[in-house]
């Protein structure tokens, strides 16, 4: 399986590890993305509990005080977006075909 094939696989996987402890098996709970921040994600453990307040209020677009699916990609690409900027020259140079 590609790299993007087994990444975007674990998105979907970590996603579901968390989903549905406390209701719906398909959102997440502000406990369940709470949770998934601290221990999947470096940064997770910085976080305040008023800035996960904030968090789970922009990532709830229809505002029933879950984190569907669509809300957890757009919460993914915009840390895809921090660790481009923090990241990028760190990368491996493509190999040579």
């Amino acid at each position: 399986m590609a790299s993007l094939d087994q990444a975007i696989g674990a998105l979907v996987c970590v996603f579901h590890k968390y989903s549905g402890k406390e209701g719906d098996k398909n959102t997440l709970s502000k406990g369940e993305l709470k949770e998934l921040i601290q221990k999947e994600l470096s940064l997770g453990a910085k976080l305040q509990e008023a800035e996960i307040q904030k968090l789970m209020a922009d990532l709830d677009r229809n505002k029933d005080q879950e984190v569907n699916f669509q809300e957890y990609v757009t919460f993914l690409a915009a840390v895809a977006m921090v660790y481009h900027d923090a990241f990028a020259g760190s990368c491996p140079p493509p190999a040579n075909k």
